[in-house]
Order: C-alpha cells, then sequence, then structure tokens
C-alpha cells in the first residue's frame, strides 16, 4: 500500500517540510530534500499512522453499534402473557 496524494498536496506538504526544517535548524533544504523526507515518513512513518487510524475507525463503530443495539433493544415491546 501507497498513500498517493495529489501534485498541490505534495507541493504544500514538501514546502511545510521545507519550513520545519528552517525552524528547527536555521538551515534551508531544497525541494529534492524535502521530497526525499516526504517520501520517507510516507514509507516509513505512514503505515502507523494508517493503523492507528483504522484502529480508531473500528473503536468509533463499535461504540456506535452498541448504542444502536441499545436503541434497538429499548424499541421492544413488552409481551402480554
Amino acid at each position: 500500500m501507497y498513500i498517493r496524494l495529489k501534485k498541490e498536496e505534495k507541493d504544500d506538504l514538501r514546502g511545510r517540510i521545507q519550513t520545519y526544517y528552517y525552524e528547527q535548524t536555521g538551515d534551508e533544504i531544497g525541494e529534492l530534500a524535502a521530497e526525499h523526507w516526504l517520501e520517507f515518513i510516507i514509507k516509513e512513518i505512514g503505515p502507523y499512522l494508517y493503523n492507528q487510524a483504522v484502529t480508531d475507525s473500528k473503536d468509533v463503530l463499535m461504540d456506535k453499534m452498541l448504542q444502536l443495539e441499545e436503541d434497538l433493544y429499548a424499541l421492544k415491546r413488552p409481551l402480554n402473557r
């Protein structure tokens, strides 16, 4: 799996990397170096973030399903015996 970004998104992220790098070190990096950092982040760090997002989504979905189950149970009508 590989995250595909639109050109505008890549350009924005590359610029953000360049800005961050400059703010942290006082040195400038070029577009190619920033592109390499972006590719590294996507390849090496991206899967961790993706997996956490999947886990978070599953947790939200499970909470919603539990609430739905409780709501459906509350709709049951008593049986006259």
